[in-house]
């Protein structure tokens, strides 16, 4: 039996391409990040605010209103290496600070931030349910949970993965198959079960049909409110 290896180097390269390449794939990508914020509650005015599972922080440049303070958190120090690099600026005036962070156990008091955001994140954490309450913890009363996640396994979903990522992804060297079937152990078809069954506010929005059904989605974009 073939041993496991490691693909982190390979995956980041990836996940570097993926998001900012001028493909079909990569723009639906960064559209799944805009629709996280321009579903934004138009009342909501939190100054903290927490992301989880950040990577290399491509969502920071989704924002559409400025916060005194954004706390960037990854388990992975490559990613973090690369954030950092990006918003040299950032951190020096203060706007963002980057932890490393174990997003299953974060740690942070309770009812730290006023906003946490979740892209692409809780497909990849085995016991998803004990992750929500672990990221509702450290959110204040009144604030929001800001969720994307793929549609994972729905059918429009594995199609696009036939459009270009598994082929990218096999040219840098990275079995693209075993390591999704790796990454992605949470279907949404259970993960919007989950939210919906342990949150009574929540502002949901599936893209791009619009209609709440993932075999016909690419991806689930929600607020949960405290």
């Amino acid at each position: 039996m073939k041993e496991i290896q490691s693909y982190e180097n390979l995956y980041v390269e990836g996940y570097e391409k993926h998001n900012i390449d001028a493909t079909l794939a990569g723009k639906f990508l960064q559209r799944s990040h805009s629709l996280l914020e321009e579903t934004l509650p138009s009342d909501f005015a939190g100054e903290r605010v927490l992301e989880v599972g950040a990577g290399s922080g491509h969502h920071f440049s989704f924002l559409k209103r400025p916060v005194p303070e954004y706390v960037l958190t990854d388990a992975s120090d490559r990613m973090l290496q690369v954030a950092a690099s990006r918003y040299q600026k950032e951190i020096e005036e203060g706007r963002i600070i980057i932890s490393k962070q174990d997003a299953t156990r974060l740690d942070y008091p309770d009812e730290s931030f006023d906003r946490l955001i979740a892209t692409h994140v809780l497909e990849h954490i085995p016991n998803p349910v004990a992750v929500l309450r672990e990221w509702d913890r450290v959110v204040k009363k009144g604030g929001l949970l800001s969720i994307v996640l793929p549609c994972d396994p729905g059918l429009l979903w594995r199609f696009g993965r036939c459009l270009g990522p598994r082929r990218n992804a096999e040219k840098i060297g990275m079995p693209y198959d075993y390591v999704q079937a790796a990454d992605h152990v949470n279907s949404i078809f259970n993960l919007v079960v989950f939210i919906r069954y342990h949150f009574e506010l929540v502002q949901e929005l599936w893209y791009p049909a619009r209609v709440a059904l993932p075999d016909v989605n690419l991806f689930y974009v929600c607020h949960i409110k405290k």
